[in-house]
């Protein structure tokens, strides 16, 4: 027996086997309203004997479509799926897309660069989540001429975006901690500092909301009371432990998102503080492991899995009208769920 490999079977294989013209074995698989469709099951079944398989970049050239969204991000993937609240507005996506028969094509910055990620990119649209406006690559991405809808993204009038009432959402939790008595408190952000004045990121919303409640009695949030870290939970422990190590004594922590709070309550366990009786913890999302941590945490919920599934809907109605936009924009309310990581402030903590 030979070991020489059979040579793939081709259009014209399947053309001559069926009877039918190549462009009738096309419309079999790209367009098979326009043949009968004993037809175009007949092909179909030619074609599966002899192994014949459409080429996918024809395809996309025949239909003129990837059937593929692109899910675009600032942060390299391995960062972005360390962060549980990634695969939970992925999930809301994929519920919208699948029904319609469409795939998710993940894009981060390829060899530092978004625009040469967007360039090798076959999608026919992309939702594009936390990116900062003064992002570099931002022109090169409004002018890529595809659909674009924004997520957690300061909004650019010629697209849709959603987002959530972030600032209402950071008020509620300082607010929270402040009427328990909380007065020494540190705050958590996965943002650098010199964006944290862009009012419009999700990050500088936040910040304004904790300075609002602040403010009301009479408290300023001073720089060395936040801290920089990345959304997961080593990069939440790190931070706590790093503010300890510097001298801060905070009774209560806001952070920004709740997979660093969860670390929080990892760090506070190496310094033998006790949640909530020492130490009281707030986080952002209300992920599904916010009920399972030792304590649950207290967060401000905002609908993760349905803003996913809310962009992915405005991202498909944008390419039914022929890649024109709606110029939507939607705000999604936050709430805050009271769980037990939060409790007055004792009138002694241990230093």
């Amino acid at each position: 027996m030979s070991d020489v490999p059979s040579p793939r079977a081709r259009i014209a294989d399947v053309a001559r086997e069926a009877g039918v013209s190549k462009a009738a074995v096309s419309f079999a698989f790209n367009n098979p309203d326009r043949l009968k469709p004993q037809t175009a099951e007949r092909i179909r079944q030619v074609a599966t004997t002899l192994g014949y398989r459409p080429h996918p970049v024809a395809r996309m050239l025949t239909a003129g479509s990837t059937a593929t969204i692109g899910i675009l991000s600032p942060q390299d993937l391995a960062q972005v799926f360390a962060n549980p609240f990634f695969p939970l507005f992925a999930e809301g996506v994929s519920t919208v897309t699948g029904d319609r028969g469409f795939g998710l094509l993940f894009i981060s910055p390829l060899h530092g660069s978004l625009e040469r990620a967007i360039a090798r990119a076959t999608v026919d649209g992309i939702i594009v989540i936390g990116l900062d406006r003064r992002h570099p690559e931002v022109e090169s991405i409004r002018r890529s001429g595809l659909p674009v809808v924004l997520v957690d993204t300061p909004a650019w009038p010629e697209h849709g975006a959603i987002e959530v009432d972030d600032r209402a959402g950071a008020f509620a939790a300082a607010h929270h901690l402040l009427e328990l008595g909380h007065r020494e408190l540190l705050v958590i952000t996965m943002s650098r500092s010199e964006a944290q004045a862009d009012e419009d990121s999700v990050m500088g919303r936040r910040m304004s909301g904790y300075r609002e409640a602040l403010l009301e009695v009479g408290l300023e949030l001073r720089s060395e009371r936040i801290v920089v870290a990345p959304a997961t939970f080593e990069g939440g422990e790190a931070a706590f432990l790093g503010a300890w190590e510097s001298g801060l004594r905070p009774t209560g922590v806001l952070s920004m998102s709740d997979a660093a709070a969860a670390g929080v309550l990892q760090a506070a366990r190496h310094l033998g503080l006790s949640v909530p009786a020492d130490l009281s913890v707030v986080g952002f999302d209300d992920l599904p492991i916010t009920r399972f941590t030792d304590p649950p945490l207290t967060t401000v919920h905002q609908p993760v899995r349905r803003k996913g599934e809310e962009a992915a809907r405005m991202l498909l109605e944008a390419l039914d009208a022929k890649g024109g936009t709606t110029g939507q924009h939607r705000v999604l309310n936050t709430r805050l769920v009271v769980r037990r990581s939060t409790a007055p402030a004792a009138a002694s903590v241990r230093r």
